[in-house]
């Protein structure tokens, strides 16, 4: 392994940013349709290293970063800005201090080029595909999130232990596809977004403390977020569900 990818994993792993992997930048933008390319954002940069949480350590670092900062959960957006505040504090203040130069690029900002992490997080090995719709790991299961891409300034091409993983073509159980309570999971079509969406938006108490069909997954059940972090993430894709919903699958009423 690389010195520059231990330094990040040190410097992210005590606040439960455990998941890391790095690609070339090569590989990655010859993966991806321009406008998600790399070096359309840094031309400079060589490699991509992505950082992401799996299992429940990154929720329970932000619990305690809670406890020491009243009122950051009423924030716009709580644990975004304390994954944004740990990556640069912490991550990019070590590169940036070893010499390195870096560019930090977050999934959950939209303003400005941004990166395709679905696709990052399989070339570099952190995540694989699944039929419900969200990226799967060997360990954590489903139970897993991409927090930011670093682009460096030197070749690194690392990928994680997910490297390849495509767990669903395999599966016998498919316990996941019974578990949605609107049959919107098949091993033919995936995830069905307005099927899954129309539910969670008229029948909102049904999926508001957790997704049914992840939390079915075989895959690492041990390592399902705490029911207060279901119920956050929960509640935050929802709000963006709503907008998506009035204007394009809400029935109309007509006379």
């Amino acid at each position: 392994m690389s010195a520059t990818l231990e330094m990040i994993r040190r410097a992210a792993a005590p606040h439960g940013l455990n998941l890391v992997g790095a690609v070339s930048v090569a590989r990655y933008d010859s993966a991806v349709k321009e406008v998600s390319r790399a070096g359309a954002i840094d031309p400079a940069a060589r490699s991509i290293a992505i950082v992401g949480n799996g299992g429940g350590a990154l929720w329970r670092a932000f619990q305690r970063h809670l406890e020491r900062h009243p009122g950051w959960f009423q924030r716009e957006n709580p644990l975004d800005d304390f994954t944004r505040e740990v990556i640069e504090r912490d991550v990019a203040t070590a590169l940036r201090g070893a010499g390195l130069r870096c560019t930090i690029i977050y999934p959950f900002m939209s303003s400005g080029p941004t990166l395709n992490f679905i696709e990052l997080a399989k070339i570099a090995g952190i995540a694989g595909p699944s039929i419900l719709g969200v990226a799967v790991h060997p360990v954590y299961g489903p139970w897993i999130a991409f927090r930011g891409a670093i682009l460096l300034n030197e070749v690194i091409d690392s990928p994680g232990e997910a490297a390849g993983f495509d767990p669903c073509p395999r599966c016998t159980v498919r316990s996941c596809i019974p578990a949605c309570p609107v049959g919107a999971i098949s091993v033919a079509a995936g995830w069905d977004i307005p099927e899954c969406l129309t539910h969670r938006v008229e029948v909102e108490p049904d999926c508001a403390p957790r997704c049914h069909a992840r939390a079915g997954c075989v895959l690492g059940p041990e390592h399902r977020y705490p029911d207060d972090e279901l119920a956050y993430h929960q509640m935050r894709s929802l709000r963006a569900m709503r907008p998506y919903y009035e204007t394009h699958l809400k029935p109309s009423c007509k006379v």
